[in-house]
């Protein structure tokens, strides 16, 4: 049975590695750090197709009824 692409279902959201220098952007306009951010395991199947690393930040935009889209960070880690 071939493999499923998670990535593609209508129901994931679109996540995205971010470069280290809007990680840096990000982590300067809220004032915060990686480990503030909420987790996502680097086994994610939302993530599967992304080259991550543990500490990388990952955006994830959503639709929204009121806001068109909202966008989310998560930091990778292994647990």
């Amino acid at each position: 049975m071939a493999k499923t692409d998670t990535t593609k279902h209508l129901l994931v959201p679109k996540h995205t590695k971010i470069s280290e220098k809007e990680k840096k952007e990000l982590f300067e306009k809220f004032n915060i750090s990686s480990n503030e951010l909420p987790k996502i395991n680097k086994k994610d199947p939302g993530i599967s197709n992304l080259d991550v690393k543990v500490g990388d930040v990952i955006k994830i935009t959503r639709k929204s009824h009121t806001a068109e889209e909202a966008f989310f960070y998560r930091s990778v880690t292994n647990v």
